[in-house]
Order: structure tokens, then sequence, then C-alpha cells
């Protein structure tokens, strides 16, 4: 659960404590978004059961859990109820902000599938999902979250609609999708989210993402905002330098065979659960460009790059595409590169412990909205266990001040 990463010293009193007040002001900051006292009772007994120990989050199992006589209620605020769903998202990206903000974040930007059967639900379809490893019938939602040394938590996300959605208005009707919604790309969809981001003023410097997103589109969104990133590509990715000193032409595959083996330097991406994730590096610096030509936000001098990851264990390649500031040291990019191992968590964990996956709607906002309140209770657990590890490192703190002053007063009574 995502309070297995919680200080060890942490009471369960105290983090018992902090999540009842976590849970209090987590109903007070969504309360605005629903026009009805009802609508926002159900709301929060609706957040209140994600928060609960059953395995499977179902409207029946809801129900249960808050004492209705069934799923009825839960059905009306997806389904019926009239509430913003993005006016919620908000809500969580402000609490996300407050409680784990800090300027040298990272936005970690990836999709994630939901396992559908039929052909009702809006946006399933037959398409690839990591989540089952192959072509299957699902829905796919493209996420960002926010990574910082305080925690991690969802900040944004969208439903993707394939063309097959886009192209049949009869579908997009009967599934209550907004009129102007139009066929997005994910990363015309992630592009968006690091969009609003911006314009919220949300602090973060980086941004990561798999290969499905180190495109052209985000790419040159991030470089007029100013953000250094490190994207995924593949393998037959095209890389040109434009250096003095040694020229680099051709795919990101074929550039790293002419680089001797001792160009690779062996560095963790971060901790796992099993220790440092230790692999082989590799760091290609293509160009230094004058920021100023792409923002007007940043200036001086920034490089774009190409970083390869090497598994010790098999010899497997990764290959991304970055943009940093000039001089910027290979454990910062790797570092950066390395938080993507934090949403891929979170995903697990929202599925596990809050039931993302346990949607039962079938409409646009139906998903939106539950989404919304899943993303809710998973950053309303992520403050707490970064307050509860920061009250357990200053309890710790204090105790051995306390043994060190002890100490110092019993060699002092010692002394002749």
């Amino acid at each position: 659960m995502i309070l297995n990463e919680m200080n060890s010293a942490a009471s369960v009193e105290d983090v018992l404590a902090l999540t009842l007040e976590a849970l209090r002001d987590a109903k007070e900051r969504m309360r605005p978004v629903f026009g009805q006292e009802r609508v926002a009772a159900s709301a929060g007994r609706f957040l209140e059961t994600l928060l609960g120990n059953e395995p499977r989050k179902t409207g029946w199992m809801r129900a249960e859990a808050a004492g209705d006589p069934g799923p009825w209620r839960q059905q009306a605020l997806l389904g019926r109820g009239h509430w913003d769903a993005d006016a919620l998202r908000d809500v969580v990206r402000d609490h996300v902000v407050e409680h784990l903000g800090d300027a040298d974040a990272v936005l970690v930007v990836d999709e994630t599938g939901f396992l559908k059967k039929g052909s009702a639900s809006c946006g399933v379809g037959r398409q690839y999902t990591g989540s089952a490893g192959k072509i299957t019938n699902c829905q796919i939602g493209v996420f960002a979250a926010y990574v910082s040394d305080k925690g991690h938590a969802f900040l944004d996300r969208a439903l993707y609609l394939p063309k097959a959605w886009t192209e049949k208005p009869e579908r997009l009707a009967a599934a209550h999708v907004p009129g102007d919604v139009t066929f997005a790309s994910k990363p015309s969809l992630a592009t968006a989210m690091i969009g609003r981001a911006l314009a919220a003023d949300v602090p973060f410097r980086w941004v990561a993402g798999d290969s499905v997103y180190g495109v052209s589109e985000l790419e040159m969104a991030l470089r007029r905002a100013g953000k250094g990133f490190v994207l995924g590509v593949n393998a037959n990715h095209w890389f040109h330098s434009w250096r003095p000193d040694i020229h680099w032409s051709g795919e990101a595959r074929e550039i790293i065979k002419t680089l001797p083996d001792e160009t690779w330097v062996r560095c963790s991406a971060g901790r796992g659960t099993k220790g440092e994730r230790l692999y082989d590096w590799l760091y290609c610096p293509m160009a230094d460009l004058e920021a100023s030509e792409y923002s007007g936000i940043s200036t001086g001098i920034w490089t774009r790059g190409l970083l390869v990851r090497r598994n010790p264990s098999d010899g497997d390649l990764a290959y991304f595409t970055t943009w940093c500031p000039q001089g910027t040291p290979l454990e910062i990019l790797v570092r950066v590169e390395g938080t993507r191992w934090r949403i891929e968590e979170g995903f697990e964990t929202a599925k596990n412990e809050f039931g993302l996956d346990h949607n039962e709607t079938r409409s646009w906002h139906g998903w939106h909205r539950h989404v919304s309140l899943v993303m809710l209770a998973y950053a309303m657990m992520a403050a707490v266990r970064s307050q509860a590890n920061a009250m357990a490192l200053k309890k710790s703190q204090l105790h051995k001040r306390g043994r060190s002053s002890a100490g110092q007063s019993r060699k002092s009574a010692a002394s002749p």
C-alpha cells in the first residue's frame, strides 16, 4: 500500500490522526465542486470507501461500506449528478502542490489500460496496453504524475479516444462525450496536461516519459516552456550532432556502436523495492543551443542529447532524447529518467488499493469523475505519508539529541 513507504518510527496513532485530518481536509476542499449538500455528502462517502480495505471497489461493495441499501447513490454521483470532474481535478492538483510541491520536481507522463468487455464503455476498443502486455479490449487513460523528494501523486488525467470513436458521432453522443472533443493523440493529451500545469504555476523543472511521448510535439512545447526533459525514443530515432569536436549522425542504435565500452558509466536510477536500480548509462551531448531561440522564459546555453540505458544482466537497451542546461551532470539525467518508475508504482497502487480500474460507468463524464475521486484519495494518502515521515524524522532527531545530551552529562559528572 502507499503507506508502506512510511518511516517505521511513525506510530499507528500518528498515522491514524493524520489520516482523519487529511480526510476532513479533502472533503472541505472538494465541497465547492458539488452544488447540493447531499451530492457532496455522497462524494464524501465515496471517498471514504475508496480508502477502505475492500479488495474491490465495485458499486455494490462501495454501497455496502457506505451503509447504502444499493449502489444507486454511487451511480448517481458518477452518472446523473451535475458536477464538473475537471473542477475536482484542479482541487487534486492544488492539494498535490501544497503538500508535495518542489521547484526541482518531475512531471511524469504515461498511460495505463482498463480492461473492458463489450463496446459501449467510452473509448473502449482493441488496442495495446502495457497493463496486459498485448492488444486487447480496453480503455486507455493518459496520466501526469508529480514526483518530488516529498512524494508522488497523480496530477492530471484524460481518457484517450481512438479514431474508431471520434469518427463516429453516434458513439460519441451515446457516451455523452462533449461536442468539442475531437481526436487527440496520446502525446497531444500529455502536452495539454503540461500546458494546464504551467498555466496553474505548478512548480517543476523536468518532464519524463517513455517512447510514446518522445516526439517533436511534446519536445517543442517543453523547450518553449523552459523545462528540461528525458523522453524515451525508439532505437531507430534519428540524431544529428552540431558539435565542432565530434560528428554523430544516424539512428540511436548505430551511434552508440561507434563509442568505446569505457564510455558507459554505472549508476543508480533510484531505489526500488530490492535496493538501488543499477544500470549502465551512456550520454552523447549532440548540440549546445541558445535557449532563447526557443523560449521567452529561459536563457543561456542548453544541450540536446542522447541518453542510453543498458541493463547489466541482459544487455537490453533503452534510448532517450534529452534537453537540459549545459553542464547538467549525467547523474541528474539518470535521476529524472528513474522517476518514471514512480508513475508505474502509482498505477499499481491506485488499482490495487483505491479501485482505479473498478469503474463501472460507461460515459465520458463517469470515467473522469471516478478517476478524479481516486486521484484525490491517492493524493490524500501521499500527503499523509509525507507528513508521517517528516514527523518520524523529527522524533528520531530529537531522540538522538537527547541521547547525545545524556552522554555529555554523564561524562561531565564523571570528570574529576
